[in-house]
């Protein structure tokens, strides 16, 4: 359990590259064990989730122009594409949003879909496409287009620059398009076309993958829980009461003429006496007083 809530936490803190490993192999490796155990089972996912190169399936099955880039041949297909999107998400976060990095993964797998299906009319691209090469290529070819002569440390090779990487593959893709695995070399291609086109579009002014995150933003805020409301109280007021209360002196006003003591009172009656008849009007009594009390 304690594996398991560290992993949760990883994929919980972690960026868009971690949950996008995390997805990639997830899914694949519980295509690994259907296919070992339930093997009719798994053909059957295989034929809706992986893309069809047969355009009317394809066609038919529009999700699968992404689904595709989630599931691997095997584990060494799934290894190798996950330390390259290890690396070169990483790279890219460099100079860009997760956000964008995920637009490019999700668009680069989509256009490197379409060009294997319509590779298929004109080649022999086989029958079902899968793994995340061609999102991960155009998440390259992006960050190739971008920053060129960005300096990278290879191992066995030394430093070279990133379009010397984008090219190589390139190249190494258009020299085995003839030789094996013709439609995922097409599809590569699909997706480092897209990778150029995204910076290119993004120098002029135009970001490619604000329509995407703007739904994305929609659909979050839909399943999201929404706070919990108090419960409105009605409180009831007798109008009576309150009427009386209205027209009652002020409860204060009260307190305080029954908070006068009888010292206070003689002084009042004596300083209204002095208002409206003068000092004069005052008894030798009266004077005595306010002598006594002005000391």
């Amino acid at each position: 359990m304690a594996l398991l809530d560290d992993f949760k936490m990883q994929y919980r803190i972690g960026g868009i590259v971690q949950k996008l490993l995390f997805w990639n192999i997830g899914v694949t490796v519980v295509f690994f064990i259907l296919n070992a155990f339930i093997p009719s089972f798994y053909q059957l996912l295989l034929g809706w989730i992986g893309l069809s190169s047969k355009s009317h399936i394809a066609l038919s099955r529009p999700w699968s122009f992404f689904t595709y880039a989630f599931l691997h041949a095997n584990i060494f297909h799934l290894i190798f594409n996950m330390i390259v999107l290890n690396f070169v998400g990483r790279l890219f976060m460099t100079y860009f949003t997760q956000k964008q990095f995920f637009a490019v993964y999700c668009f680069g797998a989509v256009f490197g879909g379409v060009f294997y299906v319509l590779s298929s009319l004109v080649f022999n691209t086989g029958i079902i496409l899968v793994g995340a090469s061609a999102a991960i290529m155009a998440a390259l070819v992006a960050l190739a287009t971008y920053a060129p002569y960005m300096q990278v440390r290879l191992l066995l090779i030394g430093h070279v620059k990133m379009w010397h990487i984008a090219l190589g593959l390139i190249i190494m893709d258009l020299i085995q398009i003839p030789a094996s695995n013709t439609g995922g070399h097409i599809a590569h291609l699909g997706g480092a076309f897209f990778g150029f086109l995204f910076i290119k579009a993004l120098q002029k002014g135009w970001d490619i993958s604000k329509p995407l995150t703007y739904v994305l933003d929609q659909l979050a805020q839909l399943f999201r829980p929404k706070p919990a409301k108090h419960p409105f109280r009605k409180v009831h007021v007798n109008t009576d009461r309150a009427r009386q209360n209205n027209d009652a002196p002020p409860a204060k006003m009260i307190a305080s003429e029954r908070e006068k003591d009888p010292q206070q009172q003689r002084i009042d009656h004596i300083l209204d006496k002095i208002s409206k008849s003068g000092y004069e009007s005052l008894s030798k009594e009266e004077k005595d007083f306010l002598f006594k009390i002005g000391k």
